[in-house]
């Protein structure tokens, strides 16, 4: 089986922060942790099927098919593919605006 490598972009990086800041502020760190190594596990497992997430439907209404996601719960990893390597672009809470969150990004 092919591998792939997985690189956590800077963005994705700060999405983990905040998510982890905002777990356990409001609810527990134990918890927090809990929700990283999950949503770390789930990024490291596109290693060896990156293609099994699916294309956006926010993205994919507009046109953009270059981008995947999968889902931990509530919560959507973006993902891109080339050659060897799986790039994770975002993490985000599902439950938000999703529309407004990813046109912020693509403003960036």
């Amino acid at each position: 089986m092919k591998k792939y490598d997985v690189v956590v972009d800077r963005d994705a990086e700060e999405d983990l922060f905040d998510l982890y800041r905002y777990i356990a502020l409001y609810d527990s760190v134990v918890q927090a942790d809990r929700l990283i190594s999950s949503l770390t596990r789930l990024c490291e497992s596109l290693r060896y099927l990156p293609l099994r997430g699916r294309i956006p439907p926010e993205l994919q209404s507009i046109g953009v098919s270059e981008f995947r996601e999968v889902r931990y719960k509530s919560y959507r990893v973006f993902y891109s593919t080339d050659g060897h390597a799986v790039f994770i672009h975002c993490v985000l809470d599902g439950r938000r605006d999703m529309q407004t969150l990813l046109q912020e990004r693509l403003i960036r």
